[in-house]
């Protein structure tokens, strides 16, 4: 039974951080993060409402849930990236996600807000990451509840992964239910 309920919450398996900067894999990763919100669009399509209100796992959030925390979770990434770039190693703002996931937006509004709002965001992500120089890609922010320096190049190979990730996890949700 563990094995099968974290296969429903890590579908892909449980996040790798990468140690030493591969700069062959930054377009693949660059590509994972201008893909994703097209795959949003996949995970939704023809899903009522009772089923955006479904837990991709027991005691998880719902797929409601996990596509506004994809546009939460992405916005701050963005955010880090330039404070990063434009700001000698920032210290950025941790935020509990799980009380994200809860605040009244999740609920009211409806995910197609969200996954507007990703590709938007998306967009312009995928242009900086696009014109990174090879020193920009290794430029910091320091995540005081990781005790630790993100280099670019590691934000965007988890970010990569973050967004195949949660998709993963409401297709899976998707062909469990049969929808």
């Amino acid at each position: 039974m563990e094995d099968i309920l974290f296969e429903i919450r890590y579908p892909i398996g449980r996040y790798a951080r990468v140690e030493t900067n591969d700069i062959e894999a930054h377009d693949s990763w660059i590509s994972a993060i201008d893909i994703l919100p097209r795959f949003l669009d996949a995970c939704i399509e023809n899903l009522d409402a009772a089923q955006l209100q479904t837990p991709y796992r027991p005691g998880g959030w719902t797929a409601q849930q996990v596509i506004h925390h994809i546009a939460d979770s992405h916005m701050n990434a963005y955010i880090r990236m330039k404070l990063a770039l434009t700001e000698e190693a920032p210290v950025i703002n941790p935020y509990d996600e799980n009380l994200w996931a809860v605040m009244p937006d999740v609920e009211s509004v409806p995910v197609n807000i969200s996954i507007t709002l990703v590709h938007a965001l998306h967009r312009r992500w995928v242009a900086v990451l696009r014109s990174l120089t090879p020193e920009q890609w290794s430029r910091s922010y320091y995540h005081p509840e990781q005790k630790a320096f993100v280099a670019l190049w590691q934000m965007t190979h988890l970010y990569a992964w973050h967004g195949r990730h949660h998709v993963e996890q409401i297709m899976h949700l998707r062909r469990r239910m049969n929808w």
